[in-house]
């Protein structure tokens, strides 16, 4: 990522981590990922089990265990261009820039990448902040807890 950008994500994750914590709603997170993320998206976790959206949905990513993740890696999809991009510069998911991406998804790109021709392949966008942030929450919750990722990594 650019150093000006870095600079702002930096400024930008203050306000929403506070904000996070204060406002997440995992049940408010639920609902808006059945009504908005569904179509494209499923959360599936190692065993195959479906664990929010539909089985069959292939047009995004599998979203399960998305935050401390790089942006652009899941196997088997493939990813525009500007994202594959971002994550090979250094782009990994938390929730402040989940948060910024999913209000703005190309334009996220294009300040990411210091370009104004990147691409977002996801044209939704999340109408605001507080839905932003209630959809990571419950993307978040259905994550392994730490303790289970660190037996995984141990074994």
């Amino acid at each position: 990522m650019k150093k000006h950008t870095m600079a702002a994500l930096g400024a930008a994750a203050f306000s929403v981590s506070a904000f996070a914590a204060q406002a997440a709603d995992i049940e408010a997170g639920a609902s808006a990922f059945q009504s908005q993320c569904q179509n494209c998206h499923n959360v599936i976790n190692e065993e195959g089990d479906v664990l929010a959206g539909r089985p069959n949905v292939r047009t995004g990513p599998n979203l399960y265990a998305i935050l401390g993740r790089q942006a652009g890696v899941v196997d088997g999809f493939r990813y525009g261009a500007s994202l594959v991009e971002a994550g090979e510069e250094g782009l990994v998911w938390d929730e402040e820039l989940m948060t910024a991406y999913l209000q703005d998804p190309q334009g996220f790109l294009r300040e990411t990448l210091d370009n104004n021709r990147a691409r977002s392949q996801m044209s939704f966008r999340v109408r605001d902040e507080e839905t932003a942030v209630n959809i990571i929450a419950f993307l978040d919750s259905l994550a392994p807890a730490e303790d289970d990722e660190e037996e995984a990594v141990s074994n």
